[in-house]
C-alpha cells in the first residue's frame, strides 16, 4: 500500500507591492503571522487585506505556511 507523506509548505513567497509593483522574495515565518511589511522600494507599509491573516496571504505568490497546510481559513485566530 502506498502512503503519501504530507507535503512540506513552501517557505519563500514573492511579495508584490500594490502601490509601486516592486516584487521581493521573502522568507516566511513559520511560528508567527506577519501583519506588516515595508516595501523595500517605495517604503509603503503593507497590511493584510480584509479576510486575510497576513501580508503573505494578501500580497504573496504563496500563502503563509499554516494556510498552505490547512487549505483555507485563518491561521492566527
Amino acid at each position: 500500500m502506498l502512503t503519501l507523506e504530507p507535503k512540506a509548505p513552501l517557505l519563500t513567497s514573492v511579495l508584490t507591492c500594490p502601490v509601486c509593483g516592486h516584487a521581493q522574495a521573502e522568507q516566511m515565518p513559520t511560528d508567527a503571522c506577519q501583519y506588516f511589511y515595508e516595501c523595500t522600494s517605495c517604503h509603503t507599509v503593507l497590511k493584510p487585506l480584509a479576510g486575510d491573516c497576513c501580508v503573505y496571504c494578501s500580497y504573496g505568490s504563496v500563502p503563509c505556511p499554516p494556510i498552505q497546510e490547512q487549505g483555507s481559513g485563518s491561521c492566527c485566530g
